[in-house]
């Protein structure tokens, strides 16, 4: 009986020191989350689900907001929170000043909560979405803020404006479009798919984009047929030996 209540004993441990070890484990998951901001216009379908599905495979449990649900609140905020970024939207230019596209709508708690923004012109409304500009992110992304962000991919024009900003704030790395870019025709979507899924094998940034880009570099991919010289616009700042794995 003592050898029963020995066997019994100890497998009541193993099983309790396992779901201790499974507990633990879900308390240290990963976060990543991706903005659309124009998903209206232009959707984030199979490349954003695609992008999805290889961040998860890397044990990250992901968020996907689109359009109103990318909020001031969470760009001034949020953001911080989460190890992987990923901010698909577009930029303009209004009364001699750059914004970018949010999501969110104005409403009367965006105009009260920040009316000091929209009193100095960081913010604009008159395309119909808050639009947010370089100095509304100065203002609000404070340094340190983003210490916990591993990784940040910016989907954007002139994104390289935000990555300094990312970076100053803690931001370990942020992948940035140097040039203009387009969201039409679906190129930038999977040119960023091809990167998450390099990064998700356990390559390093610099790694996983110079595998994406210098195809098209050194003509082993096809001539994009809208624009023969097309080079992919990604590159990235802080630490290119990072691994999100």
């Amino acid at each position: 009986m003592r050898k029963v209540a020995l066997v019994v004993l100890l497998l009541f441990v193993v099983c309790m020191s396992s779901q201790a070890a499974s507990v633990s484990v879900r308390g240290m998951q990963r976060s990543a989350v991706i903005l659309s901001s124009i998903d209206s216009l232009v959707p984030y379908n199979y490349y954003g689900s695609l992008t999805q599905k290889y961040l998860e495979s890397s044990g990250y449990a992901v968020t996907f907001l689109k359009d109103q649900k990318v909020t001031l609140d969470l760009l001034a905020s949020g953001l911080g929170k989460y190890d992987v970024i990923i901010w698909r939207t577009d930029d303009y230019t209004y009364a001699h000043r750059m914004f970018w596209y949010l999501g969110e709508h104005v409403s009367q708690h965006t105009l009260t909560e920040y009316a000091a923004d929209f009193a100095a012109n960081l913010l604009d409304v008159h395309a119909g979405i808050i639009g947010v500009s370089q100095g509304f992110l100065q203002e609000h992304w404070s340094s340190g803020s983003f210490a916990h962000v591993k990784l940040a991919i910016l989907m954007t024009s002139d994104s390289n404006v935000i990555a300094q900003y990312m970076i100053s704030s803690g931001a370990t790395t942020v992948i940035y479009c140097a040039n203009p870019v387009s969201l039409q025709f679906g190129l930038l979507d999977d040119l960023t798919a091809q990167v998450v899924a390099f990064l998700s094998k356990g390559n390093t940034v610099q790694n996983a984009i110079w595998t994406t880009i210098s195809p098209y570099l050194y003509g082993q991919q096809p001539e994009d047929p809208l624009d023969s010289t097309y080079a992919p616009p990604f590159w990235y700042l802080g630490n290119g030996g990072l691994t999100i794995t």
